[in-house]
């Protein structure tokens, strides 16, 4: 089975891949960026990508749809630091198969690689009962967001302008300012100031 890592942080990536690397029938292949990843997806073809969120040239969220269209049959496990699962639930809406906490048991890696694998959907059974109740609160304003506008909202929260977005997207500025109006329109927040505040914040929990 072949598989790619995508994940910015050197320490992190160095320990999935001993794990994965451990587990003799998988060819695993890694990738530190966004535009990295793509390019090894190309020319590997894994059959499951291990993604994270958030990479130094763009959002998670927005590679989803151009790791996964070129080959219907690939499966995304999102491999995250955050335990909102609002993350969780975006990432399922926008085609991922699993997604795993950075603060999970590093067999969990494993774990959801063999569930993917096999068809399913993996979740940890504290995070399904999280997205549950998360599911359940309507006042849950991030909940509300599309995949789309989950991945302008974390690009904020880590300092980029709209039209940096917009060239990371590889969509126009004013499609990006469009998404941005849109977020605060959910949120009720009614300044670029206080949405950037908002997305900054939520980084930090």
């Amino acid at each position: 089975m072949r598989i790619l890592l995508v994940e910015d942080h050197p320490i992190v990536r160095a320990g999935c891949l001993r794990l994965l690397h451990g587990n003799g029938h998988l060819d695993v292949r890694e990738a530190a960026t966004a535009a990295e990843g793509l390019r090894v997806a190309h020319e590997f073809s894994p059959d499951i990508i291990i993604l994270d969120l958030k990479l130094p040239d763009g959002s998670g969220l927005g590679l989803l749809g151009p790791l996964t269209s070129p080959a219907p049959d690939r499966k995304v496990i999102v491999f995250s630091m955050y335990e909102d699962p609002a993350f969780a639930a975006q990432a399922l809406e926008a085609g991922a198969k699993g997604y795993v906490s950075k603060n999970d048991d590093p067999e969990v890696i494993l774990q959801a690689v063999e569930r993917v694998s096999a068809g399913g959907i993996f979740l940890t059974a504290s995070m399904a009962e999280r997205l549950a109740l998360t599911r359940a609160n309507l006042g849950n304003p991030a909940h509300r967001l599309s995949s789309r506008e989950m991945g302008v909202l974390e690009l904020l929260g880590q300092g980029r302008t709209l039209s940096e977005i917009a060239d990371q997207l590889q969509i126009s500025y004013r499609t990006s300012a469009s998404i941005a109006a849109q977020i605060k329109a959910k949120l009720n927040i009614t300044s670029n100031a206080a949405l950037i505040r908002w997305a900054v914040g939520r980084q930090q929990v």
